[in-house]
């Protein structure tokens, strides 16, 4: 079995690799170059991540390739993530580069290269089902478990996909990594979205997607004015540092109206609601039910799932209520719906 792991400098996908290299697999690390930046050492695909996965490559003796997919990633994921900004949306590039670059181009480009298969340091793990169907399972470690990003695959990517580190904790990935001598055994875990890695995304908009964004007014639900914002695109639903307005109890970002240019504040209590539409909808690892289901849910990474029910609409949508109130449900985030370990499937939150 032939199979190129995504090697991105990180320890999660070195240890994929040995795992793999162990299992008897021949190996190849293929780290994806994803910017032409030389002053920006914090990007994911950088030179700098190129250079530590090659050198952990040649420790563990395996060839080590570099895939080129820049224009393809400004395309697919940073220019999607701009539109969505300008749209009154809080995007999650991670689920759009999972699909159209890790799982997608690596994929395409890997199968044309000999390879059986592409294998990532995702925190996930796979089965099928009586019928043949792929499923996505959550990782052993539920504290890294990435099932989130990864909803939007398809079945032909999982065909295709080993994940090796889905069944082991982080503490004996890092063991496993130095205990052959491999240098990133340590290496902190990325946190930021790779492409603005000082999280200043506002920055990001105005220099790459040319945004600028157009002040406006902050309103109450009385559609009284509070005070001046600095542009729709620098405030996300439930956020409350920042806003600049001053008021006898604590202010949160509401909600948006691109039409008026306005933003609207109000108290915490009134973040939390029951219901959501989400568009983009993959059924995963179930095929598309006729009727309303049972499932847990979650429409942010961090979060713990919350039991609610889903009903499939027309035209890829989905209808979801929550058994209780959820806060801060945003629009561009994604809706993840789970039946126990199973990864069901999921959608994007419409406005």
């Amino acid at each position: 079995m032939r199979v190129f792991v995504a090697m991105s400098g990180g320890v999660d996908s070195a240890a994929a690799a040995l795992l793999l290299q162990q299992a008897g697999c021949d190996v190849t690390g293929v780290t994806l170059r994803l910017h032409h930046y030389k002053d920006r050492p914090g990007l994911c695909g950088s030179a700098d991540d190129i250079e530590t996965a090659r050198s952990v490559a040649a420790a563990m003796g395996i060839p080590h390739m570099v895939l080129d997919l820049c224009e393809l990633f400004q395309r697919q994921v940073m220019d999607r993530f701009v539109w969505a900004y300008t749209h009154g949306r809080t995007p999650n590039p991670c689920i759009d580069c999972n699909r159209e670059i890790k799982f997608g181009a690596l994929l395409d480009w890997a199968l044309t290269q000999g390879a059986d298969a592409i294998a990532t340091g995702h925190y996930a793990r796979l089965r099928q089902d009586d019928s043949g169907r792929w499923q996505l399972l959550r990782g052993v470690d539920r504290r890294k478990d990435q099932t989130y990003f990864l909803y939007q695959l398809t079945q032909r990517q999982l065909a295709h996909l080993f994940l090796p580190v889905g069944d082991y904790e982080k503490p004996a990935l890092r063991a496993l990594a130095a205990a052959h001598g491999l240098s990133n055994a340590q290496k902190a875990d990325s946190q930021d979205i790779c492409f603005v890695p000082d999280g200043d995304y506002v920055s990001f908009l105005r220099q790459y997607g040319g945004v600028e964004p157009s002040p406006g007014d902050f309103v109450d639900e009385a559609g009284r004015v509070l005070g001046r914002h600095q542009g729709l695109e620098c405030y996300t639903i439930g956020q409350r540092k920042g806003l600049g307005v001053s008021a006898d109890a604590p202010l949160y970002v509401l909600g948006k109206d691109l039409d008026r240019g306005t933003i609207l504040l109000g108290g915490n209590d009134r973040l939390y609601t029951r219901e959501l539409t989400a568009e983009r909808v993959n059924w995963l690892s179930i095929p598309e039910p006729a009727g309303p289901l049972s499932v847990t849910a979650k429409t942010r990474y961090s979060q713990r799932e919350s039991a609610a029910t889903v009903e499939p609409l027309p035209g890829g949508r989905i209808r979801m209520v929550f058994q209780e109130p959820q806060r801060a449900i945003t629009p561009g985030q994604a809706v993840v719906f789970y039946d126990g370990e199973l990864v069901l499937g999921g959608g994007t939150i419409c406005p």
